[in-house]
């Protein structure tokens, strides 16, 4: 590890004012992905800026006034960890489909200290929520702007997000049903494959993650279940699994066999 300078701001503003005094900072939510890459060497940020005391970036609310503006909301802050989300009475009683996502994100240690913000902004191809980012038409809020989560992921670790942009909070749109079913690695708990389908006036979101170098929604079944909202249904879909990730853990070819299998299953769940 190389050496740098350590900040823990207390508020938003400390944090921005610290990353745009410093000459090459970065910012650290629950460290899991941040961590190893500082201990093999493979990044050196002159300072780190470590999110964990910024309380304003932590808790899950309902906003039920957002019916107004096209439905409730379900609001989580960004250093929220994965067990407070699995956890949270609000988002069971909500969103169970995104309880369950949480619940089973990595180990336990993972999953109290892996923040919700951390790992959207880091967007690695296999991780869960990203999947719910899109399969529940969520809007990332940042100290700066709202993006809409279908223009969030724009390729494999890459996203929206400017040089310093923080993410607050993300508001996930409460769905009349939703459910998400993964192939995890076993060692790992990443998703291999992730389907997260949701249901909302009769349209179904069907957000994938794990299959491709960027998460995505897949509009041919989405077509096919806001038809006819069965497990039939995805029988008539072919999977074009051309661009998939292929690597020691599955190929292209089965990734896309997945991606069906896995949606039947949420289909079913639902």
């Amino acid at each position: 590890m190389y050496a740098f300078n350590y900040h823990r701001p207390e508020s938003l503003a400390q944090a921005a004012e610290l990353f745009g005094s410093t000459d090459d900072p970065v910012y650290v939510a629950g460290g899991h992905t941040m961590i190893p890459t500082l201990k093999l060497r493979l990044a050196s940020p002159s300072d780190v800026i470590d999110l964990a005391g910024v309380s304003e970036l932590v808790g899950i609310r309902v906003d039920a006034a957002g019916e107004a503006r096209g439905g409730a909301k379900l609001v989580v802050g960004a250093l929220t960890p994965h067990a407070h989300v699995a956890a949270s009475r609000e988002v069971n009683e909500t969103i169970p489909a995104l309880a369950t996502l949480a619940g089973g994100i990595g180990d336990p240690q993972v999953r109290n200290r892996g923040t919700l913000g951390g790992s959207v902004a880091n967007a690695d191809p296999a991780a869960d929520y990203p999947a719910a980012v899109l399969g529940l038409a969520a809007t990332i809020a940042t100290d700066q702007r709202e993006i809409e989560g279908d223009a969030f992921f724009t390729g494999m670790f890459e996203t929206a997000l400017e040089p310093g942009e923080i993410i607050t909070q993300i508001s996930f749109a409460v769905p009349e049903k939703a459910a998400y079913c993964k192939f995890p690695n076993p060692a790992s708990r990443y998703a291999t494959v992730g389907v997260m389908v949701s249901v909302t006036g009769g349209n179904v979101r069907v957000g994938v993650t794990g299959a491709a170098p960027a998460p995505f929604r897949s509009t041919a079944l989405e077509e096919a279940l806001t038809a006819d909202l069965s497990i039939d249904a995805i029988d008539g879909v072919a999977i074009d699994y051309d661009g998939f990730n292929t690597d020691l853990h599955a190929s292209a070819e089965y990734r896309g066999h997945l991606v069906g299998v896995m949606a039947k299953r949420a289909v079913q769940a639902l």
